[in-house]
């Protein structure tokens, strides 16, 4: 197995944002290579970490990075079930949670893994590779319909109808079986000077794909929300997003849970008896330096936003 290679993003401000406390219960939702949990290990010393990830080459690299680590629980599972399973290992508060929704370093730039938009490959995009739905199945035998809802809602793709049209055409004559093929495709489908004028024309479709094939916004709020529901008193969540749509979904959680009163604004008395149970610690959502932009370019993209149980 290749290593396991993943920058972490915005590392010493979402450890500062966390406010580790020496002996507290943290949770790394998607562990990936390690290395936000490097940094929350080093400050802990009777508190424990549980790390989740739901790719078992994930798993398996932070079992050797952390051979012998006590205070470390991995669980190869995918991060929306953790609030259960912690509460089944009776683990019912924590001092702090990460949830970060990037994809790794790793699986973008592993050929074998069709993630990728520069490298060749199988087209899979399974972030849990025992799972069935991959990327080959959607391309391949997703009705017109469905694959026009899912490039409009989670690739925001004004060109939908016409890739899927040359998508369709396509996979009539055969299947489409590598990411190449589909790059291929989808730049067939812009003008030339919209493919060399912007670049990446390929990017929304891949992430839509992408999102589809692992479920990535479902019950994300509800997860959110459970998670918050877990925090002690003082608690810290911290959460990267890497699109819009992530990030409308966490503005939305976190905006409704530091709102006191959720009734329309016509209604005179409140009905619905909604209590604010955490504030923001960073208002605004928290990006990038230059510096770290510099050393990695994925970081543009990324949006921090850090929240404090009351």
């Amino acid at each position: 197995m290749e290593e396991f290679k993943h920058i972490p993003v915005m590392l010493h401000e979402v450890i500062d944002g966390l406010d580790i406390k020496e002996n507290g219960i943290y949770v790394d939702c998607t562990i990936g290579g390690g290395g936000h949990s490097a940094e929350i290990l080093k400050r802990l010393k009777s508190g424990h970490l549980y790390g989740f990830d739901r790719d078992e080459d994930a798993i398996r690299t932070c079992q050797k990075k952390f051979s012998g680590e006590k205070k470390l629980t991995l669980i190869h599972a995918n991060f929306k079930d953790a609030p259960r399973l912690l509460r089944e290992q009776n683990i019912n508060e924590i001092d702090g949670f990460l949830i970060d929704l990037g994809v790794s370093s790793y699986q973008i730039d592993s050929a074998e893994r069709g993630f990728s938009i520069n490298h060749n490959g199988r087209l899979d995009m399974r972030m849990d590779r025992e799972q069935d739905l991959d990327a080959y199945q959607v391309v391949n035998f997703y009705p017109k319909d469905k694959l026009l809802e899912i490039l409009y809602k989670y690739g925001e793709e004004s060109n939908a109808r016409r890739i899927v049209e040359n998508i369709i055409a396509r996979r009539k004559q055969k299947p489409i079986e590598t990411t190449g093929e589909l790059k291929e495709i989808i730049e067939a489908s812009f003008p030339k000077k919209v493919i060399y004028g912007k670049g990446g024309v390929s990017k929304k479709t891949f992430q839509a794909i992408r999102i589809e094939v692992n479920g990535e916004l479902d019950n994300l709020d509800e997860t959110i929300f459970e998670f918050i529901k877990l925090l002690k008193s003082g608690g810290r969540g911290a959460v990267l997003s890497f699109h819009s749509l992530e990030d409308r979904i966490v503005k939305n959680v976190f905006k409704r849970e530091t709102t006191d009163c959720l009734c329309p604004p016509k209604i005179p008395v409140c009905i619905c008896g909604h209590k604010r149970t955490i504030k923001f610690v960073n208002k605004k959502p928290i990006i990038a330096s230059e510096e770290e932009l510099k050393q990695n370019s994925r970081s543009s993209s990324a949006k921090l936003r850090i929240i404090e149980k009351l």
